[in-house]
């Protein structure tokens, strides 16, 4: 039973989940899946299709998000028309693949062609991970609404806006419920208050997913990026 596994069992299974996904994305780089003039929808399809086929995912645990060019704006909760890839476009890829029965919830940019800006953004990503996690690690009572500030402010620091409506949230074994009413407990989001180090209704220890999304509105182009924080 899940509520049997030790705190060891399960930080190797939310690592390994993660290293599973980040070998999928690679082999989404190695086999060319990103292409212009495919469809996002094609894209995340053929990317479902390789998880199965290569790692043996046949389950989601949120819905697969492929966004190109002004797409990249959009929130998660948003569902943007299916758009095809241009030449020179700015896409990201927000996947949670299941591994025996461990969520893995990745994501990651990239860039087709060569505009100075759109690196820039997709290289400003993983430095504002890092100072995210700095952060967390360095803020023992850390809230969730304390660390959604700092990574804003890690997007205005690079000359970005903040994209998105939460900077994380909590992973586990799936699912992952929240209790009825204290949703906002699980997300890094204005309004979690509490600390975001602690445990569950369970009493097993908290895992949170660290996000960033950084957007420029006026070049309509964002960049996305997320792993485990605190693992």
């Amino acid at each position: 039973m899940l509520e049997l596994i030790d705190e060891s069992e399960r930080v190797a299974s939310l690592l390994d989940a993660q290293s599973k996904a980040a070998e999928l994305f690679g082999l989404v780089e190695q086999r060319g899946l990103i292409q212009p003039g495919r469809l996002e929808s094609e894209v995340s399809s053929a990317i479902r299709d390789l998880a199965a086929e290569t790692l043996g995912v046949t389950r989601h645990w949120h819905k697969r998000i492929i966004r190109a060019g002004p797409n990249t704006l959009e929130p998660y909760r948003m569902n943007p028309p299916d758009r095809a890839i241009a030449v020179d476009d700015i896409l990201f890829a927000d996947f949670g693949p299941i591994f025996a029965e461990w969520e893995a919830d990745f994501g990651r940019t990239y860039v087709l062609g060569d505009d100075p800006v759109k690196h820039r953004l997709r290289d400003d990503l993983q430095p504002a991970f890092a100072a995210g996690r700095a952060y967390f690690d360095a803020t023992p009572d850390i809230t969730g609404e304390q660390l959604f500030g700092f990574m804003v402010d890690q997007a205005k620091q690079r000359g970005w806006e903040w994209g998105g409506r939460v900077a994380g949230h909590i992973v586990g074994e799936f699912p992952h419920v929240d209790a009825p009413g204290e949703e906002v407990y699980s997300d890094v989001i204005p309004g979690n208050d509490r600390p975001m180090r602690g445990a569950d209704r369970d009493g097993r220890v908290r895992h949170w997913i660290l996000e960033v999304h950084f957007v420029d509105r006026a070049r309509q182009i964002g960049g996305f990026y997320e792993e485990l924080l605190d693992l």
